[in-house]
């Protein structure tokens, strides 16, 4: 097992793309937003993309909001020799932009008013990883930057956009969408026509379910869409195909905890199963031991202290530091059952911070710790939450 080189990671040319994924509340919005400030400094042409809706992101970098657009990440004491921006996805936006862009004008109109498009552009499960291909696909086709770092969804789901291209296409071709689409390639008889040629029993169906309104709409969105879901498909597949490229590497964070790196293991086996470009793993909020005195002998000290009656904040600290040497070998086992079993999978430790990082400053500091520069390899990731 080697260390992760975020460093050389960065600086490489063949890098545009950095996609920073684990489960909930380990950093990784945190981890993004440090990575892009590094690269930059270092002189790249960065953009960050989080998925995360929370400001920290915004905040840390100086900014009071981020939109659906790259936004120049401009503040006193950020003098990069590259450039760097930031933007947070807006699944509405990001949709209806997608609409006005490959559809015409009145059929571009007839689906954004059209009450279940204004459903599933918001709510309809998996739309906000296709929006996050989508997003990605543009930033990479626009060519401004020449590094992309994106932050992605809390737990499993964040690899769900890797899946978003299949499920659209099963979803297009599913029997309800043809049943749906049916009345215009039919000439427009509309869904009355439907059930009169013999699809009866399964409208009456569908509306006792979902409603005749719902299903009424839901066919008009259809009819107003069909013709775009190629377009949509064959670019979710380009962002797919992006994905798998060399120029492309995925980050998994992960905290030390039994929960977080048994998602790290799911992350890391399901990228190989996927043959997607694993750069490593970033073990975040870890608890370095800054001395060799051990737990037992730093009990043994407070006790003779107290039993003498002597110096009661020195008992009292080496009682921490023991719980803190307890605490930083449990996070070792746990790290070490993880590369036993996934072995060549590099990792660099982040210790963790003493407060929750919200400027330039902390972003700076859990980049240095990324690259490597940290008293002691036994932790790793930033101190945020996310």
């Amino acid at each position: 097992m080697s260390g992760l080189d975020v460093d050389a990671l960065i600086d490489d040319p063949a890098t545009h793309v950095i996609v920073c994924c684990g489960s909930g509340g380990v950093g990784k919005t945190t981890t993004a937003a440090a990575i892009a400030v590094r690269a930059a400094e270092r002189g790249r042409k960065a953009v960050v993309l989080t998925i995360d809706p929370a400001r920290r992101l915004a905040q840390a970098l100086g900014l009071k909001e981020l939109g659906n657009t790259p936004k120049s990440v401009s503040v006193d004491g950020f003098e990069p020799a590259g450039e760097l921006s930031a933007m947070m996805l807006d699944m509405r936006r990001t949709f209806d932009d997608m609409v006005l862009a490959h559809a015409g004008e009145k059929r571009a109109q007839e689906v954004l008013k059209n009450p279940f498009y204004k459903t599933i552009s918001t709510s309809f499960s998996g739309t906000q990883e296709y929006m996050a291909m989508e997003k990605l696909g543009q930033l990479a086709g626009e060519a401004q930057w020449d590094l992309i770092i994106v932050d992605t969804p809390p737990s499993r789901s964040a690899l769900d956009f890797l899946d978003a291209p299949q499920r659209l296409s099963t979803a297009l071709d599913g029997r309800m969408i043809k049943l749906l689409t049916g009345p215009a390639r039919a000439g427009g008889w509309g869904l009355r026509k439907v059930v009169s040629a013999g699809f009866g029993l399964f409208a009456k169906a569908v509306s006792t379910i979902v409603g005749g309104q719902l299903l009424a709409d839901a066919s008009a969105f259809v009819q107003a869409f069909d013709g775009m879901f190629g377009g949509f498909r064959e670019r979710a597949q380009k962002t797919y195909e992006l994905l798998r490229s060399e120029g492309t590497a995925f980050v998994v964070v992960a905290a030390p905890e039994p929960d977080a790196l048994r998602e790290a293991s799911y992350f890391v086996e399901r990228l190989a199963a996927e043959s997607m470009p694993l750069a490593g793993l970033v073990v975040n909020r870890t608890h370095p031991v800054l001395t060799a005195l051990s737990a037992p002998k730093a009990i043994a000290a407070a006790d003779s202290l107290e039993s003498a009656g002597e110096a009661p904040l020195a008992a009292a600290v080496l009682r921490l530091h023991a719980d803190r040497v307890a605490l930083a070998q449990r996070e070792r086992r746990l790290i070490s059952r993880f590369t036993k079993a996934h072995p060549a999978v590099a990792l660099v430790h982040v210790p963790a911070m003493p407060a929750d990082v919200h400027d330039l400053d902390g972003l700076r500091r859990i980049g240095t710790s990324l690259a490597g520069d940290q008293p002691t390899r036994t932790s790793s990731s930033s101190s945020s939450k996310e």
